[in-house]
């Protein structure tokens, strides 16, 4: 079973790199270390202020878009190319197939996201002159960007299990958006009567709660992130993750693929 979802999870990542996603990545860090000095420009406060805003925000839009444009084709264009048929001919589980293609997903994201912090922290460096030890909550955010790819890889491959890749792809921008803001949809829950409360309360349980996992704003002053609220957020993104990519196994399985 391991090698299976071994060989799944690396071919993945092989056609993602074949597709050069992570060469445009390697651009962005490039341009992020050399705009570092423009920064200089600033007082040193806000200059570290905006570059950590930037760097961050950019670290994370980047790889939700990357999650989502190859998460939507994983299951299409392997029914396309019929290459799926070929996968499934062997022994092969339909479970396995989409654990794998979450690895191999979660793999060329983690690349990705190791790639730009390497270029950012580089960044930081130069406009800070050298690293402090509050720097070292930087990190956290981008750990907390991590569990965002997480939750995002599964919402697109649960969509991309039943529907096609345009609508796999407004579904999962559609999630991520709501995600984003789902501290206010519970906010209006809370306010909200009747019936109203009742399905703002399904929806702010449902969907993702991504706001907590922006703590961006935070660490840019400096301040540190609880060890409690890494503890939760991990916890809730494998529970939240897990549920999700059982949700796409159990309608794979049941799909019919002829």
């Amino acid at each position: 079973m391991t090698s299976r979802l071994s060989a799944i999870a690396l071919n993945t990542f092989r056609e993602a790199v074949r597709d050069r996603v992570l060469y445009n990545l390697i651009i962005f860090v490039f341009l992020l270390v050399a705009s570092a000095p423009l920064f200089s420009q600033i007082s040193i406060d806000v200059e570290r202020l905006i570059l950590v805003n930037v760097g961050l925000s950019a670290i994370s839009l980047f790889g939700v878009i990357i999650a989502i444009f190859i998460g939507i084709g994983l299951v299409s264009k392997e029914i396309e190319k019929r290459t799926l048929y070929t996968i499934l001919s062997r022994p092969v589980r339909r479970w396995e197939f989409i654990a794998g293609k979450y690895c191999g997903l979660m793999m060329t994201l983690l690349v990705n996201a190791a790639l730009m912090t390497v270029g950012f922290m580089i960044a930081v460096m130069i406009t800070s002159h050298g690293l402090k030890a509050q720097d070292m909550h930087l990190l956290v955010a981008v750990y907390f960007t991590v569990l965002e790819f997480m939750v995002v890889t599964a919402l697109t491959l649960l969509f991309s299990s039943f529907s096609s890749p345009i609508f796999s792809a407004i579904l999962s921008f559609s999630l991520f958006a709501i995600g984003t803001f789902s501290l206010d949809l519970r906010n209006f829950a809370a306010s909200a009567h009747g019936i109203t409360k009742m399905f703002a309360l399904a929806a702010a349980y449902l969907v993702p709660n991504l706001a907590s996992l922006n703590v961006i704003a935070q660490v840019a002053h400096d301040q540190p992130v609880g060890g409690a609220l890494v503890l939760y957020n991990t916890l809730y993104t494998v529970l939240y993750s897990a549920a999700v990519t059982a949700g796409a196994v159990l309608i794979f399985e049941r799909r019919n693929l002829k």
